[in-house]
């Protein structure tokens, strides 16, 4: 099939910077702009001051100076695009100034200040992730800026251009090289089959097997029963030598075999930034190896996630997910996943979402559907967050537009499960003392922190639960509840003509409940350097709870188990793996 992938300059020649002074790590709700993009210069503020932490710690574990410790960081990086090299070049335009400041006692919050790259808006206070210094903010920051050169002030603002300056351009060209060789067609739109993991390929949505053709993917109705060939790639084709009976026909006529699809937000494309690349003690070249393959995947893990994982975990925890469940009880379901989830997704943005979802009523098999937009609704960045969350009339509107759409799209026998927003008040009432990885070292730095540090500068991805503030959370977790049951009724009310409506509420606690009766603990379930999103073993719980909910409720939803699944097996292995 086409591929429809157009190279964004200024991705491609920030792909490096994103590791060392980007926040992005810190920004799942859709806002992932890039360094030094107009209107998003605070982003650079979050960056700066993780990347003099880490300087500053790996001096501290390694008992070297800061000069070491810059270069031990530049020799983690992948040598792959030069950006090892580019490294110690960056290094040597801020490195002095910063190394300065660190020997000089100053800390990140000050160096960074001190530098441009953290800056005090009007009438604000500074902005800061560490206590103060004992002299105060203000006094700190005078002081070391006598100390810092004006050219690295300059240098700064010179920054957007990065990929102009002679030194860079070699680096942009080869990203931008790499991409395009890791691609067999120039362009990407996101809504089609692939061989090619990464890039919304099949980490998102199930394996394509024969790319030229685009009759064939997965979750077609077999074309002849797949007699000659395997049309929808479940890896069951060809006739059984002893009757003559095409084996797609043997064993899945009849067996109600369907796909899973999500269409969710970070959450559910399973938001991940590895803890090993900002924890000073965990760092190696090992742990940096995959990073540009992590970002061509946006810092998404589908892979792993509850809903459409495949592959055994790599990032804790294990892979546990509705596909998987679903593909064991009915092995005619293999490759048939889609994750149709973004960084960013909600209801507001659901119908440009749901556009890339491929499915033909004329040719493929039905569906089961998850709607699962669990936070962005009520979460954004403003400092005056309740007048930006969305409303109950506007959450009514966008997911009944998105059931028409699905109507007109999904085959008849589908299913569409919406589900409830989550209640976020969990993440402060777990994590608000417990230290982040950037303060575990020293003890200096817990999410109370990490939280009000990020709302100072408004690149929180969610105010009203990320906040000290009881009654902002509060208000928070009930404007989510009235969104819930918007969605809740609209299960009631709506009937479609392809498919049936289902409601369930998100299962934070039921998550919670069955990891404490496995001995953990409820911290245990966040992402550890965002402090926002379920980890890997709360979203493989999650998948558990869920499959078991609709196998006990509504278990037509799921058709019967496959009597041939032995026989599958047995015959064709793995089905051509994933």
């Amino acid at each position: 099939m086409r591929m429809r992938w157009k190279t964004s300059p200024s991705l491609t020649c920030m792909l490096f910077f994103m590791l060392l002074l980007n926040g992005m790590s810190l920004i799942p709700n859709g806002r992932h702009k890039l360094l030094y993009e107009k209107g998003h210069k605070e982003y650079k503020c979050v960056g700066c001051v993780l990347l003099v932490s880490i300087i500053e710690q790996l001096a501290q574990i390694h008992n070297s100076t800061a000069k070491e410790a810059l270069e031990r960081l530049c020799s983690y990086l992948p040598e792959k695009l030069h950006l090892q090299g580019t490294c110690f070049l960056v290094a040597e335009i801020f490195g002095p100034n910063i190394i300065k400041l660190i020997e000089s006692k100053m800390n990140a919050d000050v160096v960074c200040h001190s530098i441009r790259f953290c800056t005090q808006k009007a009438g604000q206070p500074f902005c800061h992730l560490y206590p103060p210094p004992k002299v105060g903010l203000d006094v700190a920051i005078k002081q070391s800026e006598r100390m810092v050169s004006n050219q690295i002030k300059k240098n700064v603002h010179r920054l957007s251009g990065i990929c102009s300056l002679p030194f860079m351009k070699h680096l942009c060209e080869n990203i931008q090289s790499f991409i395009h060789s890791k691609l067999p067609y120039e362009d990407f739109d996101g809504d089609k089959f692939s061989t090619f993991p990464t890039l919304r390929g099949y980490h998102w949505r199930g394996r394509d097997c024969d790319d030229r053709q685009a009759s064939v993917h997965p979750g077609r109705r077999p074309d002849n029963w797949d007699a000659e060939k395997d049309s929808n790639c479940n890896g069951i084709w060809g006739v059984n030598p002893k009757d003559g009976i095409p084996y797609e026909q043997k064993f899945c006529n009849g067996t109600e075999s369907k796909g899973v699809i999500i269409l969710g937000d970070s959450a559910e494309a399973h938001f991940h930034i590895p803890p090993e690349w900002v924890t000073a003690s965990q760092m190696s070249k090992k742990a940096f190896s995959n990073l540009l393959e992590v970002f061509s995947d946006e810092l998404d893990w589908p892979q792993f996630s509850g809903a459409t994982g495949f592959l055994h975990s790599t990032i804790g925890g294990w892979t546990e997910s509705f596909y998987l469940h679903l593909r064991r009880r009915n092995r005619c379901n293999h490759r048939d996943y889609q994750n149709i989830s973004k960084n960013g997704g909600s209801s507001r943005n659901i119908l440009d979402l749901v556009k890339s979802l491929a499915r033909s009523q004329q040719f493929d098999k039905p569906a089961i559907v998850t709607f699962a937009m669990i936070g962005n609704a009520v979460c954004n960045g403003h400092s005056d967050t309740v007048k930006h969350m969305t409303r109950p009339e506007q959450m009514r509107s966008n997911v009944v537009q998105t059931l028409h759409y699905l109507n007109s799209l999904l085959p008849k026998g589908s299913h569409v499960i919406l589900t409830g927003l989550v209640d976020g008040r969990f993440l402060w009432d777990n994590l608000h003392d417990r230290y982040h990885p950037l303060g575990q070292l020293n003890k200096d730095v817990t999410y109370g922190q990490f939280y009000s540090f990020l709302s100072c500068l408004q690149t929180t991805p969610c105010t009203g639960w990320m906040s000290t503030n009881a009654t902002l959370r509060n208000a928070t977790s009930e404007r989510a509840l009235q969104l819930s049951n918007v969605l809740k009724q609209l299960a009631k009310s709506e009937k479609y003509a392809n498919f049936d409506v289902f409601y369930m509420d998100f299962p934070l606690k039921e998550i919670a409940k069955m990891w404490h009766q496995l001995g953990g603990e409820a911290w245990q379930l966040v992402e550890p350097v965002d402090g926002f999103h379920p980890n890997q073993i709360a979203s493989a719980l999650g998948a558990r709870i869920i499959w078991e909910k609709i196998l006990r409720e509504w278990p037509h939803v799921l058709g019967k188990e496959n009597p041939f699944n032995d026989e599958i097996a047995a015959v064709f292995k793995d089905q051509g793996g994933h």
